[in-house]
């Protein structure tokens, strides 16, 4: 069975629209997958839209579309999930978002705590901000999703914790493997859940004291210690599975 290519392009569109795509879709399109005149792909554009494509025009990274055929069509969880997770260093924290996303997360806060590894460096968040984006476009065009997910500008845990969507009817949860209450402890939650992720070293104790100020509740994984990238792909999934679309 062929792969179907799905390519984001933010914008309004409508039907037998020419949409020239952006540099960067056109050397994946034109470049990379070596796409001719003549073949189809699937634009969206984040809104739950997304059209059948045919390409009309090819050069290079220059790549023109003709918009064929509209569907409204949602892959998003019936469960609003939004992810805190502390920095990981290197690679850890991008394979993170990418399967996050798979995943259906509604929005990702990259954070700042006191024992994270990860050194707070303006400049490098900008770009790893940047690529973040990215990877979340890119995880989008690969899983069918046609909304991006929000991948939010790393802030300190208590720039996090001043966040509105935080206030009741949203349930709130901090993994703690020392907690002893796992999923079946709790109720079935409201449409919104925030899931906070600490980092390798875990909170410091005044972290612990602000989030227990902003009523999160402890929530174990099991007897054994994850990794805080496993910690959030195994909390997403379960969470997923038991109230979301899993």
């Amino acid at each position: 069975m062929t792969r179907t290519i799905r390519i984001y392009q933010q914008g309004h569109f409508h039907l037998q629209q020419e949409l020239r795509l952006s540099e960067e879709a056109g050397q994946h399109v034109g470049i990379v997958l070596r796409k001719k005149i003549g073949d189809r792909l699937v634009v969206f554009s984040g809104d739950n839209r997304e059209w059948d494509a045919e390409i009309i025009s090819a050069h290079k990274k220059k790549v023109t579309v003709c918009l064929l055929t509209e569907r409204l069509l949602s892959r998003e969880s019936p469960r609003i999930i939004r992810l805190a997770q502390a920095i990981s260093k290197g690679e850890r924290m991008e394979w993170l978002i990418q399967k996050a996303v798979e995943l259906g997360v509604h929005a990702i806060y990259p954070i700042v705590t006191q024992h994270a590894a990860y050194k707070m460096d303006e400049a490098r968040l900008d770009k790893k901000f940047e690529q973040w984006q990215a990877i979340a476009i890119s995880a989008c065009e690969q899983c069918g999703r046609n909304q991006v997910p929000l991948i939010a500008r790393a802030q300190m845990l208590s720039e996090y914790l001043e966040s509105s969507f935080l206030a009741t009817p949203n349930v709130n949860y901090v993994l703690d493997p020392y907690s002893g209450k796992s999923l079946r402890s709790f109720d079935t939650p409201p449409a919104e859940i925030s899931l906070m992720i600490g980092p390798e070293g875990g909170f410091h104790d005044t972290e612990i004291s602000m989030l227990q100020e902003k009523n999160f509740q402890s929530l174990s994984l099991g007897p054994r210690i994850l990794r805080t990238e496993t910690a959030a792909m195994t909390a997403l999934s379960v969470v997923q599975a038991a109230w979301g679309d899993l």
